[in-house]
């Protein structure tokens, strides 16, 4: 393998650039961040001091048109990865975007297609396909140690804690939904990753946008981007989504709360198989749950969690020199980010959808 470092251009340097890309890239040794890019130039030159980066600019037409850039991280709003993505595939970079992929799947398969024209790699962040608990679980299905997962549960709700409230979050036409398309994704594409090679075959699904209809009354603790909420903006996505999907394989529903009026966070995904069944924490360690010599058995199992982000920036660096399509590939998405789009479709007419 080529041992000279892959340069690369971060564009868009807000929470997750700051939160998790910068710094797993600051750990590699086969990167080069030639420029950090955003258009408040503050946040660029924050990334550049903190990690390195070489160039700041407010212009990411400037990192396509630079030959020297290998790949493109596009850590933007989710109404941006489109525009952006296209023009950096179509300027010969490889791409690494953040999930979702977009705010629809139809847009979503373009992309995928654009990639494959240019015969450039892009690869979508759903980090939890590199977390180690989710790792081992994918092996445990494999080698059939649940038996038969017949079904799977998902929550993902909180306290009032709906994120920049009137702003980007919860601006549809910005975000493309609320808290399916922000914190679902993460636990359904993982859920699909486990189970492996599934076939959606219906959905159906509720979606409620009721805990902040009168924005400026809206109470809460703590506000996750707070600095980006406007209280005379828009808020027309989804604080509350419940649904059931039928495959091929396992049964899986899920509810998920941006903001409920019961103060416990739950987290969490159970997977019911014939021989045994998993609590999985959500980004932390699972439970076993089976039968051992005839008497109940649980097992906790503890083992060091690498930082996922570390090793998803590393195996998108590692794969625009290889051409490898890894498990964050797009064509590896797509079908999470079609399972959303139905959702949202059979929440809208009220009814079940078959795919």
């Amino acid at each position: 393998m080529n041992n000279k470092p892959v340069t690369v251009a971060v564009i868009g340097c807000g929470r997750i650039a700051n939160n998790a890309h910068f710094p797993a890239l600051s750990k590699l040794d086969n990167v080069r961040i030639k420029y950090a890019c955003d258009l408040i130039v503050e946040k660029a030159q924050d990334k550049a001091d903190r990690f390195g980066a070489e160039q700041v600019i407010t212009d990411y037409r400037t990192a396509l048109n630079d030959p020297e850039v290998d790949a493109v991280f596009v850590l933007t709003p989710n109404y941006a990865h489109y525009t952006i993505t296209m023009d950096a595939l179509r300027a010969g970079k490889h791409v690494f975007c953040e999930k979702p992929i977009t705010v629809n799947y139809a847009l979503s398969c373009e992309m995928a297609q654009e990639a494959k024209k240019q015969g450039k790699l892009l690869n979508i962040g759903v980090c939890n396909r590199y977390h180690k608990t989710v790792e081992t679980l994918e092996e445990m299905v494999r080698n059939g140690e649940l038996g038969n997962i017949y079904h799977v549960y998902c929550s993902f709700r909180s306290y009032r804690s709906i994120p920049g409230l009137g702003g980007a979050f919860t601006t549809k036409a910005q975000s493309g939904g609320g808290v399916l398309i922000d914190w679902g994704i993460h636990y359904l594409d993982l859920i699909l990753y486990i189970l492996g090679g599934v076939s959606l075959k219906t959905v159906t699904c509720d979606a409620y946008c009721e805990m902040a209809k009168d924005m400026k009354s809206y109470v809460y603790k703590g506000m996750w981007a707070e600095d980006t909420k406007d209280l005379n903006g828009t808020n027309d996505v989804d604080d509350y989504i419940a649904g059931h999907i039928r495959t091929d394989k396992a049964s899986i529903s899920f509810n998920g709360a941006w903001a409920q009026n019961i103060n416990k966070d739950e987290w969490f995904i159970d997977f019911l198989g014939d021989k045994a069944g998993v609590r999985m924490n959500y980004g932390e360690y699972f439970t076993l749950y089976t039968i051992k010599d005839g008497d109940y058995a649980e097992v906790s199992p503890r083992y060091e969690i690498p930082d996922m982000y570390a090793r998803e920036d590393d195996a998108f660096l590692r794969a625009t020199l290889t051409g490898e399509h890894t498990k964050t590939h797009i064509d590896n998405i797509l079908e999470s980010a079609k399972l959303l789009d139905y959702l949202y479709r059979s929440a809208e007419q009220k009814r079940e959808i078959a795919l």
